[in-house]
C-alpha cells in the first residue's frame, strides 16, 4: 500500500546505530508514515536484529553494497510513496520532525526537496557538519552551510531558524518528492558516497524545483558513522566527487575558469596534506584526479543531458579565501554577494 511518507534508512553494518535510534524514530512518526531499513549487504547481523526486535519495520535487502547513492536507488525503486525521507542510521530525531516539512511541501508544490536543522548528537547546541541549517556552494564549487564553514561549526542560538531557500539539502536527512526522485533517476550511483545529494539538488533546481531548509524540524546527527573524517578513502571521494559534480553541472561560461582555479587550489591542498604528514590524504587527492580523468567520457554524456546552469544561492566569491584569509567562520559574516 502506498504511504504518504516513507522514511528509508540505508544500513551497512550499522546494528549499533539501529539499536540506539530506531526506538525514538518509531515513536516519532505520524500515522501517514512508514519506516524501511534498506540493507546494503551487511555482515553484522543487522537484518536479523531488526526483524526480531522491530517487526513493524519494513526491510529491503540489497544483493550487494552499492554505496550510499546506488543503495538508495535500488531500494527506493521498490517503494511507493508520495514523499521519500532518506535518513542516516546515525541520527536521533526530535519530536515533530516530519510534520513541519511535509506541511510546508504540501503547501508549496514548487519545492522539490527539503532538510531539517541538523545539530550535533554529541553537542546538541551546535550545528553538525553534514548540512547544518542548509547547504550552499561558492562559485568555485566548494560546499558550505548556514552554520558550518569548512570545519568551523557554529553554536545554534536560533540565528538560522527561519525557513529559507538553499542550494542543496543534506543527504543525512533528505525529504524529496518520490515522483521527482524517480523522474531524475535518483542519486548518481557513480558518486558511491559523498556529494551525491548536492548533485541531485543541482539537477532538481535545473528542472525548476526549489530546495528549502525548514529549521522547525530538527535532528541530531552522530556523523562519520560509515567513514571517519580522517579516512583517506573519504578524502579521495570528496575530491573526486567534487570534480564529478563540477564537470556535470558548471555552466559553459564558467567552466574553464572554475576548473583552472580548482586545479591550483587542490594541488595546494595536497601539498598541505604532505607537509602535515598526512601522506595517504595527499596521495588521495592525486588518485581522485586520475579517477576523474578516466571518467570524463561518461561524465560528458551526463553533462549534455543536464544542460548545466548556475542558480541563485550560489556565493559569488571564494569561501576558501573568506575563511582561510579573511578569517570568516560564521555564515552571517559573509558579504551579501550572491549570484542572482
Amino acid at each position: 500500500m502506498k504511504s504518504k511518507v516513507a522514511v528509508v534508512i540505508l544500513n551497512w553494518n550499522g546494528k549499533k546505530f539501529l539499536a540506539d535510534f530506531l526506538p525514538s524514530l518509531i515513536n516519532s512518526i505520524p500515522s501517514y508514515s512508514c519506516i524501511y531499513v534498506a540493507d546494503n549487504k551487511s555482515s553484522d547481523n543487522s537484518v536479523d536484529y531488526v526483524k526480531s526486535t522491530f517487526p513493524s519495520i519494513n526491510i529491503i535487502i540489497n544483493d550487494d553494497n552499492y554505496g550510499f547513492a546506488g543503495g538508495y536507488n535500488v531500494a527506493l525503486n521498490q517503494i511507493e510513496a508520495e514523499y521519500f525521507v532518506l535518513l542516516n542510521s546515525d541520527i536521533e530525531v526530535a519530536n515533530n520532525w516530519i510534520e513541519p516539512i511535509i506541511n510546508f511541501m504540501d503547501s508549496n508544490p514548487n519545492v522539490g526537496a527539503c532538510q531539517p536543522k541538523i545539530l550535533s548528537y554529541f553537542e546538541k547546541d551546535k550545528f553538525e557538519y553534514a548540512g547544518a541549517s542548509g547547504g550552499y556552494i561558492d562559485k568555485l564549487g566548494y560546499p558550505f552551510c548556514r552554520g558550518r564553514i569548512f570545519q568551523s561549526l557554529e553554536t545554534d542560538n536560533n540565528q538560522y531558524n527561519e525557513p529559507i531557500e538553499i542550494f542543496w539539502a543534506t543527504g543525512a536527512c533528505l525529504f524529496v518528492r518520490a515522483e521527482l526522485y524517480k523522474k531524475l533517476g535518483g542519486l548518481d550511483a557513480d558518486f558511491f558516497a559523498h556529494m551525491e545529494e548536492i548533485d541531485f539538488c543541482w539537477r532538481l533546481a535545473n528542472k525548476g524545483h526549489k530546495i528549502y531548509c525548514i529549521p522547525e524540524s530538527k535532528i541530531y546527527h552522530v556523523g562519520g558513522g560509515t567513514l571517519p573524517k580522517s579516512n583517506s578513502r573519504k578524502t579521495y571521494l570528496n575530491f573526486r566527487n567534487n570534480l564529478f559534480l563540477l564537470y556535470k553541472n558548471i555552466p559553459n561560461n564558467r567552466f574553464y575558469s572554475v576548473f583552472f582555479s580548482r586545479l591550483v587550489l587542490d594541488k595546494i591542498a595536497a601539498i598541505k596534506f604532505f607537509i602535515d604528514g598526512d601522506i595517504k590524504d595527499g596521495l588521495a587527492v592525486f588518485k581522485a584526479y586520475f579517477s576523474f580523468i578516466k571518467s570524463i567520457s561518461s561524465l560528458r554524456k551526463k553533462r549534455k543531458v543536464i544542460n548545466p546552469q548556475f542558480f541563485k544561492n550560489v556565493y559569488n566569491g571564494s569561501i576558501v579565501k573568506e575563511h582561510y584569509i579573511g578569517k570568516i567562520n560564521n555564515f552571517n559574516e559573509l558579504k551579501n554577494n550572491w549570484l542572482k
